[in-house]
């Protein structure tokens, strides 16, 4: 992985120069510059020397960070901003005359290669292991209970690439395999033959193990010499990186974590961006809602926009707008529509793949997602915002349990966490697991990619009913 990597990289350079070579000779405010592509394509291949030196320093080449989160990304910015530094301060030393509109497009275009070039391979990897390919074995010890909810991540989200074979229980307990979700093999006193024996490729140690510090600091000497890799899992769960620091201090691995960051998405920012951003919809997308509008309308006569009671922030209650996308006497059929089989088990937020009470217009609306547009002027009121929760029913709030409360404490959206990963095909645990995760790690910047990616949801189509 390292290899292709490194290889994949210096082609990524390669055609950065040649880019930079042409985008700068053709540049219409400016003359082209003799000599450039000879006198260029030496120098660059020193930077390219220098960039990828500063690319391994940053961290932007390990293969373990391709997969796993933005870390990769901000890697590849700091490895590209060394690199700059490093080339300026060589070429002012050097005394080399180089075409600086050359060199400032080489790092620009460089810099978005190597973006690419790490999407795609995150991309790649991810897809090989959804496909049962590139996946590491894993042995898991600790008590039952956090291996159940470490089995349970793992089995969900595939991309990880984990396969946990077994677990390995402390010496206190007696368990039984179904209480873990996977087989326990033994306890922690038959570890190192329990490692020798199945040969798994990760021993992740869970909170609940016995083992002190100076036990796990021996055990570890002698998994060094059964080339195994070494993961521990602190107790906490569902917390971005952002919110969370690691920093040793006299041989202890201190974390330090933020406080959860509901209220701080009521700040002013993210308000002032919700106005903004809707009143610019409203207007741009005008034609587009009359349109609409005007097709509910003549499909069966009745009413363009449906109005229903939901729960907002605190549990206030507002008017909610969607385009109608069923029939008219909707909601009085469907109290004998909620005793049918409902979506993967959601019990509790009322979705049904085939509804039959959805107009053929409706069918198109839902499908793109076109329904929930006059929301935006829920936005601008200040009932929703563009990011949030999903607003729910009354009767869905009375069957809330304290966890499930946690949503109310933000304003709801448009688009959310849970709409972006499957949308109505979750479950209502998982839909409850996301929307907390959004509750308690916000950020502007989160907000920004859930809104990319509501775009690729949508066009894509996948759970929409």
């Amino acid at each position: 992985m390292l290899a292709v990597l490194v290889m994949t990289d210096g082609a990524a350079l390669a055609l950065a120069c040649v880019m930079a070579i042409v985008i700068r000779q053709n540049l219409l405010f400016l003359h082209p510059v003799p000599g450039l592509p000879e006198s260029a394509v030496g120098t660059a291949v020193l930077i390219a020397g220098v960039w990828m030196i500063a690319m391994q320093l940053a961290g932007a080449v390990n293969p373990r960070l391709v997969a796993t989160g933005p870390e990769i990304y901000r890697n590849v910015l700091v490895g590209s901003m060394g690199a700059v530094g490093m080339v300026g301060a060589a070429l002012f030393l050097a005394d080399i005359s180089l075409s600086r509109p050359f060199v400032v497009t080489l790092f620009v275009v460089g810099a978005l290669l190597l973006l690419l070039v790490r999407v795609m391979a995150r991309r790649c990897v991810n897809f090989a292991r959804t496909r049962g390919r590139l996946r590491s074995e894993v042995l898991v010890v600790g008590a039952t209970g956090h291996v159940r909810g470490i089995v349970r991540t793992l089995t969900r989200e595939e991309w990880l690439g984990y396969d946990v074979v077994g677990a390995v229980a402390p010496i206190s307990e007696s368990p039984s395999g179904e209480e873990a979700g996977v087989p326990i093999l033994g306890d922690e006193s038959q570890l190192l033959d329990l490692v020798r024996s199945q040969q798994p490729d990760v021993v992740l140690f869970s909170a609940g193990s016995s083992a002190s510090a100076e036990e796990f600091r021996r055990i570890a000497w002698q998994l060094e010499e059964l080339a195994v890799d070494v993961i521990v899992v602190p107790a906490v769960s569902e917390i971005s990186g952002d919110r969370i620091r690691m920093r040793p201090v006299a041989g202890l691995p201190l974390v330090h974590m933020d406080l959860p960051r509901a209220r701080k998405s009521l700040k002013r920012g993210k308000r002032a961006f919700d106005v903004i951003a809707s009143a610019l919809l409203l207007l741009l997308l005008s034609p587009v809602l009359a349109v609409i509008a005007l097709s509910v309308r003549l499909s069966d006569g009745g009413g363009a926009f449906f109005r229903q009671d939901r729960v907002g922030r605190d549990g206030e209650r507002f008017e909610f707008l969607k385009f109608r996308s069923m029939v008219v006497d909707a909601e009085a059929r469907r109290a004998e529509l909620e005793q049918l089989a409902r979506d993967r088990g959601n019990d509790v937020m009322f979705k049904m793949s085939d509804d039959p009470r959805i107009t053929r217009v409706g069918k198109v609306l839902r499908r793109y997602s076109l329904d929930e547009l006059p929301q935006l002027w829920n936005v601008l009121r200040g009932d929703m915002s563009l990011v949030g929760p999903r607003p729910a029913l009354p009767q869905e709030v009375s069957d809330y349990d304290e966890d499930a409360r946690r949503r109310l404490a933000v304003r709801p959206g448009i688009t959310g966490l849970w709409q972006v990963s499957g949308r109505s095909d979750l479950s209502w645990e998982d839909t409850v697991r996301l929307d907390l995760f959004y509750v308690d790690n916000w950020s502007f910047t989160q907000d920004l990619l859930i809104l990319v990616r509501t775009v690729r949801a949508v066009l894509a189509s996948r759970g929409a009913y």
